[in-house]
């Protein structure tokens, strides 16, 4: 599977510098990174409670007053793990 992923990876690499993609395709492009995660996170989010809601308005208050996603990411993981009850439970 992971030979299978790299080829796939690659293959686009390959095909975008063999193409000149137009400009509302460079920024789909540019913007799909960003809609994964929040489709994986609003997922895990919906069915959550307390400690995830608490994180993400955490995660969503620190990126807006820093601009710094990994200090956002952090803080969200931090808060969780607060709200939960210490590491023990994380799993």
């Amino acid at each position: 599977m992971s030979g299978i992923s790299y080829v796939t990876k690659a293959g686009g690499f390959w095909l975008l510098n063999r193409v000149d993609p137009s400009d509302t395709t460079r920024d789909a492009l540019d913007a799909l990174p960003g809609g994964v995660l929040i489709a994986f996170l609003s997922v895990r989010l919906l069915n959550g409670g307390p400690p995830e809601w608490g994180a993400a308005l955490v995660v969503v208050a620190i990126v807006r007053q820093t601009d710094s996603v990994l200090l956002a990411m952090a803080s969200g993981v931090g808060v969780v793990v607060i709200l939960r009850g210490g590491i023990g439970t994380l799993a």
